[in-house]
């Protein structure tokens, strides 16, 4: 039975001081009780108290998501001006010192540090995870196996952690180095059977590893609670139309790999180190560089893989209606990731602190009509 390829999304945020443009930890008095009282379970608390997560209910279709993403981030945005902070969306914060920052006063997140130490504590970051919907778990593991080649693209397409401490990282997404330091990260390995997974999860549990599933946290999961794919890869990106091409994107490479799947055909299964490699680019450069082309064994810039890319789904596209989401994609080819603009107005301005605005600013655009009108511009 095919799958449903229904779609989840889960933007994490940044809350900024608009005087000192410096994270502001805001949480339990300030954003999260009323933001709970407004969109209920559609925001929760992260590690760190500057660190606000919105999720979608699950969503039939791209247009759905599309929809309760814009209202989710609208909300946000509202909801931290009123409390006199401003909502930024990047994958790591351009000069804010993880070491000033506070912990979320919760049993879960206190274990972590307790296990993780200083590994949890620098762990300042901020992504974008995304959910599809198969309910078969044989299936999921398959079409897991065969969608880790193309974690890298996808990374690459959402760099948006370009600074660090106020330095320069000469990455394109520096969070992808952050949250390598938790074990259990990265691309996973193939399995070549749902019990093979389930074993290794067991193994894990039993020998006092983690206590569940949830603390395999891999660019790509089968989710230990719902019948999904999560993928994980994602740097958080500035606009919402960005993180609505990059979902487009991943509901339509389980699409057309399970379509290959139910075939018999399948798509080429690489090594992990192999796909690692890619991974290494794609943080360093992001759509700048090159990737490798492993069936042709040779290098080519990344850019010209995305469209490939964008070949190989097209089949997909008006089944899932979502050709005008992935559309969005080219858009993100022509100006950059989040990191080349924030780069862009680094270089234009030589502050930080007008970064922060750039990124607070590109946060709110397309939320409305008028914004996305009137917000368009571009850097460089």
């Amino acid at each position: 039975m095919q799958p449903p390829f229904t779609i989840g999304i889960e933007e994490e945020y940044q809350t900024v001081d608009p005087e000192t443009r410096d994270l502001r930890s805001h949480i339990h008095a300030e954003i999260l009780e009323k933001g709970k009282m407004i969109l209920q379970e559609r925001v929760k608390s992260e590690l760190h108290q500057s660190v606000v997560e919105v999720g979608t209910s699950v969503c039939s279709n791209i247009k759905e998501a599309k929809a309760e993403v814009k209202k989710l981030r609208r909300d946000m945005v509202k909801l931290a001006k009123e409390n006199g902070l401003r909502l930024a969306s990047a994958a790591t914060h351009p000069f804010a010192d993880w070491r000033m920052q506070e912990i979320t006063p919760d049993e879960r997140y206190k274990n972590i540090v307790e296990d993780m130490q200083l590994v949890a504590r620098a762990n300042l970051i901020f992504g974008l995870h995304v959910h599809v919907g198969v309910e078969d778990r044989e299936t999921a593991i398959h079409l897991m196996n065969h969608a880790r080649y193309f974690l890298p693209h996808i990374l690459a397409l959402s760099t948006n952690s370009p600074f660090w401490l106020g330095m320069n990282t000469g990455l394109k997404s520096y969070r992808c180095k952050v949250f390598d330091k938790f074990p259990r990260t990265n691309i996973p390995d193939y399995f070549p059977s749902w019990g093979e997974y389930e074993n290794f999860v067991k193994l894990l549990i039993k020998t006092n590893c983690i206590d569940n599933a949830k603390k395999i946290w891999w660019d790509i999961r089968p989710h230990p609670f719902f019948n999904t794919l999560e993928f994980r890869v994602c740097d958080i990106p500035m606009r919402v139309d960005e993180t609505i091409a990059l979902a487009a994107l991943i509901q339509a490479t389980i699409a057309k790999l399970y379509k290959l799947y139910a075939a018999n055909q399948g798509f080429r299964l690489y090594r992990r180190a192999l796909i690692m490699e890619n991974k290494w680019r794609a943080a360093r450069y992001g759509l700048e560089g090159k990737l490798i082309d492993f069936g042709k064994q040779k290098e080519v810039p990344a850019r010209e893989l995305v469209l490939e890319y964008l070949d190989f789904v097209d089949d997909v596209a008006d089944e899932l209606d979502s050709r005008e989401e992935l559309n969005y994609l080219h858009e993100i080819l022509e100006m950059g990731t989040g990191a080349d603009r924030q780069l862009r107005v680094f270089q234009e301005t030589g502050d930080l602190k007008k970064v922060v605005d750039y990124i607070i600013e590109e946060t709110e655009v397309g939320l409305t009509e008028t914004a996305a009108s009137t917000s368009v511009r571009k850097v460089g």
